[in-house]
């Protein structure tokens, strides 16, 4: 198919899209874009959620991890599951009592302001580096594919996704994307099935005996068993636990979109649904890994990783699946920015800013404010997409949880502290032990076969972290009872 057609498709999609966001950021306020007004229809919040977890990650990387690793990625999303049930059940009820428009103002409340801004400082950290690197994935794919065949380079690509990202953000925020991230799950599932459906078709199999030639290579399988791996089973599960409620129980992209839902009953069964739904969802992309890898194996097809997907769809299969498979990228494209954007630029304005508190602001100010925080996050993503062009690691989905490890751990244990303990902290800890935490576990990390011989630490390095960051508190903490 040509590079023209598919651009065309491109700018169709993106046509949509604004349609979409014109509808709904009619009369949209400051409590539009941080939390929807409170009325986002749970349905459509859990459906939405699915495109924001996945992303183009899942959609590139975790089929084209079956290749190396089989189904063992499947150990973390196990993991995974149990960790939504901890936030649906312990988190959600604790945000909604205290009626939160940012999650991190309850470590304010719990432990005080440094609390508050170190937590939603590593929040920006986390979900900056992580956004940016799912966004360098997609259009650095989309580039190859579509954009350098029309003349552009990577910068521009770049460049006029984020400014097509932030025509539909700008306005209506999280009222707008509970709705486009709905159309964007949509599209990046349909193209899931379909493109399942036409391997199946190509190397003559059904859903059962694709299954049964996958378990005969060997492709299936699951369980890790050996206890020096990285990906022993047992790692992997409490990895996946503490990633599910770091990354979404403690991540403000996320919450905000659940705490836009009117109940907690509500907020609470759209996690569950969602935590249902992904489950399938993953197994069906490794399922597609596992079709790929054999679709490559047949047809002696050398690329591997990332690029596997890409490689056989459009080097290999028909004009309309590739149409398929672009307008299935595109969907899984943009749940990896707009939602991160919008929650950057909520938790700069109402934890670092005080954007709410600022009574002697009137609505028009702050909504200045605002933008200029959002074109503000817009430039940086620019900047660090293409740091990420420098590196071209070849594996993106291993690379976000390694750096989830590192800045997700201070904010899983900083909330542990609080919520499992009655202590307070002393001045001037908290920093400290912020800091001390990750900068430990990156020695531990990059000594592991000095310090441990054949094991290897793989993603329970979160755990660590966040150990460390509850003990370096604990240590620095007094006990309400003490009245030193």
């Amino acid at each position: 198919m040509s590079a023209s057609v598919l651009l065309a498709v491109v700018v169709a999609y993106f046509s949509l899209l604004l349609g979409v966001a014109w509808w709904t950021s009619r009369r949209a306020d400051n409590d539009s874009f941080f939390i929807g007004n409170r009325n986002s229809h749970w349905g459509l919040v859990a459906f939405g959620m699915i495109g924001t977890s996945l992303s183009g990650v899942s959609f590139i990387s975790v089929p084209g991890s079956v290749g190396a690793g089989a189904f063992s990625y499947f150990q973390i999303m196990i993991g995974q599951f149990a960790g939504y049930a901890v936030v649906a059940f312990v988190l959600l009820p604790l945000y909604y009592r205290l009626n939160l428009s940012s999650i991190y103002r309850y470590l304010g409340t719990r432990l005080g302001v440094a609390a508050h801004r170190t937590g939603a400082g590593f929040f920006i950290l986390s979900r900056t580096l992580g956004a940016t690197a799912r966004l360098y994935l997609v259009v650095r794919i989309l580039q190859d594919l579509v954009l350098a065949q029309n003349g552009m380079p990577f910068w521009l690509s770049a460049l006029l996704v984020l400014v097509m990202i932030l025509l539909y953000t700008l306005e209506g925020g999280v009222k707008t994307i509970v709705w486009t991230d709905t159309l964007q799950t949509t599209g990046m599932l349909g193209g899931l099935v379909i493109c399942v459906v036409f391997l199946l078709h190509a190397l003559g199999l059904d859903l059962a005996s694709g299954w049964s030639t996958m378990r005969a290579a060997g492709l299936a399988d699951v369980f890790v068993t050996d206890p020096m791996s990285a990906s022993h089973w047992a790692k992997q599960l409490l990895a996946g636990a503490a990633i599910a409620v770091a990354m979404t129980g403690l991540d403000q992209e996320m919450m905000q979109k659940n705490i836009s839902v009117k109940r907690l009953a509500d907020a609470q069964k759209n996690m569950m649904v969602m935590a249902a739904i992904m489950t399938v969802v993953v197994l069906l992309f490794l399922f597609l890994g596992g079709l790929l890898t054999m679709y490559a194996q047949q047809q002696a097809i050398s690329a591997h990783g990332d690029r596997l997907f890409p490689a056989v769809v459009m080097g290999h299969l028909p004009a309309w699946v590739q149409l398929i498979f672009v307008v299935a990228l595109i969907s899984a494209l943009f749940p990896s920015a707009d939602g991160a954007i919008t929650a950057l630029t909520s938790s700069t304005c109402i934890d670092l800013i005080g954007l709410q508190e600022r009574r002697d602001w009137d609505e028009a100010r702050q909504r200045r404010v605002r933008k200029a925080v959002h074109l503000g996050y817009a430039g940086l993503f620019l900047l660090l997409t293409l740091g990420f062009r420098w590196l071209d690691d070849p594996s993106m989905v291993s690379l976000i949880l390694k750096l989830a490890g590192y800045t997700y751990g201070p904010l899983l244990g900083l909330f542990a502290f609080g919520i499992l303990t009655t202590r307070t902290l002393r001045a001037g800890v908290l920093p400290w032990v912020a800091l001390a935490a990750p900068a430990l576990c990156w020695v531990v990390d990059a000594h592991q076969a000095t310090l441990f011989g054949h094991y290897r630490m793989g993603l329970e390095l979160l755990l660590v972290n966040a150990a460390l960051t509850f003990a370096g508190l604990w240590a620095g903490s007094r006990s309400p009872m003490d009245r030193s």
